[in-house]
């Protein structure tokens, strides 16, 4: 089987470990840094495997979704972020990718969510416990961002809230549970 992996990272440490230790398994990886030099490799080469960062700088990388699954039907997409919600979960599988991961996350957890087959999820427990309010409002955040298109302005409207308090909100992590 042909293992042409396309990284889209845009940190530079992370994407040397984890080209690396995809290399040691046998991995042939290209690496982008930004959304444009991830376009320019697509044009040149098909690949069989993608992990994409969903944030990089103030682009995302969801518009590289349907241009790979154009060029490869086949293709196993990982979106691998930082700041995991639903809504940005939701809207990558819509798009065609084959999975989503939040970091932290370590080669095997990537791997194994890379290469799980459509509709073949490990059975994992849900929590008991429901989300806490904070994480709520996390998620809330990020949808109302979404339907705004990522205008921070319109979205701190409708969420009644100045603008500057949701943009703090929004470089901060997101909450665990």
């Amino acid at each position: 089987m042909d293992k042409r992996l396309l990284l889209v990272e845009d940190d530079p440490v992370f994407a040397r470990v984890i080209t690396r230790a995809l290399n040691q398994r046998g991995y042939n990886v290209a690496h982008a840094e930004s959304l444009g030099s991830a376009k320019e490799l697509v044009q040149k080469q098909t690949f069989n495997f993608a992990i994409l960062d969903l944030n990089l700088g103030s682009q995302t990388s969801l518009e590289l979704i349907p241009i790979l699954n154009g060029q490869n039907p086949t293709i196993k997409t990982l979106i691998l972020t930082g700041y995991a919600s639903i809504a940005t979960a939701v809207e990558a599988i819509k798009l065609g990718a084959t999975n989503y991961l939040s970091k932290p996350a370590d080669t095997e957890e990537i791997l194994a969510a890379l290469l799980e087959k459509p509709g073949e999820s490990k059975k994992t427990d849900l929590p008991q416990e429901p989300m806490s309010v904070r994480r709520l409002e996390w998620e809330h955040i990020q949808k109302v961002l979404k339907e705004n298109d990522g205008n921070i302005s319109e979205t701190a409207r409708q969420l009644k809230m100045h603008r500057r308090t949701l943009q703090r909100k929004l470089q901060k992590r997101p909450v665990a549970k």
